[in-house]
């Protein structure tokens, strides 16, 4: 069927961040990537790089049939568009839509010649479904955000806000053993970590995402501390896994602004309204006093 295109579409209830992270983590694509219940997604493998090579095998769940879905990515814009090439040859175009916290997919892909073609378009777009069903059911976190204007230049927020001394003294608002141990470089884990109560090291294991100097850093949660034993998957992990903490920087007049964006569970949610601006203003006062 040469030029024949098709197109599915669904609008999720969630951040760009997890739908990008839930839509190209093999780990959660085992989860979501079937058509009907009576099939799975056993097992998927991705290499999430242009010109890097997927695999997917999707089996029956009764065991009488089972195809490995394969390709190979040809154009990555984050947060914006993914295509790939199948291994047969056709060519699939996702795009990424984000208002808020609301994120739009459209999928377009060229159709095999065995199926019909409204078989074709319903299977995709049954699994697209199922993508947002899992979205938007992986964990109830809700996004908060944050925003203060610091008398100090661009560069010296970032630096300072980074610095491992003087992260343990603004962020000693949530812990007053507060510190890090690892580093800020994107592509890094590093643990945030503090004492609780009983005397127990706790915290969050996260991955930096994206280290833009002086203009962005994003962190994403992929595991906890709890007794100082390091978790990464996991009941504990429940409404946790997937969230992201997102600085941007501006500088305007000399002064910067500063946008904190902060995933949380319903738990959690009232203690960060009541310290994450206590935090913040103690970061403008190291920054504005600090020679």
């Amino acid at each position: 069927m040469p030029n024949q295109i098709l197109t599915v579409k669904a609008k999720i209830n969630a951040s760009i961040e997890r739908v990008w992270y839930l839509w190209t983590e093999p780990k959660h694509v085992v989860h979501w990537n079937n058509a009907t219940e009576n099939w799975h997604t056993t097992k998927a493998e991705s290499d999430f790089k242009v010109g890097g090579k997927f695999s997917y095998t999707m089996a029956a769940k009764d065991g009488s049939s089972q195809f490995d879905f394969e390709g190979m990515f040809e154009e990555i814009v984050r947060h914006k568009q993914i295509s790939f090439i199948i291994a047969d040859g056709r060519k699939v175009i996702i795009n990424f839509f984000a208002s808020e916290n609301v994120t739009e997919i459209i999928e377009s892909f060229e159709p095999e010649n065995t199926n019909s073609l409204e078989m074709q378009q319903a299977g995709w777009q049954s699994i697209l479904d199922n993508f947002k069903r899992y979205t938007e059911s992986f964990s109830k976190l809700e996004r908060l955000q944050f925003e203060i204007v610091i008398d100090a230049k661009v560069e010296k927020v970032y630096s300072i806000m980074l610095d491992e001394k003087q992260y343990m003294e603004w962020t000693s608002v949530f812990n007053s053993s507060s510190h890090y141990k690892g580093s800020f470089k994107k592509g890094s884990e590093i643990l945030f970590l503090g004492e609780s109560k009983e005397g127990k090291t706790e915290g969050m294991i996260g991955l930096i995402k994206e280290n833009i100097p002086n203009e962005y850093v994003s962190i994403e949660s992929i595991g906890i501390v709890m007794n100082g034993k390091q978790i990464k998957s996991g009941p504990e992990l429940e409404g946790w896994i997937g969230a992201f903490e997102n600085y941007s920087y501006q500088e305007h007049n000399g002064k910067t602004i500063l946008k904190v964006e902060l995933d949380t569970n319903k738990q959690f949610k009232e203690y960060f309204l009541e310290t994450y601006p206590k935090a913040l203003e103690k970061l403008k006062s190291i920054c504005e006093n600090h020679r």
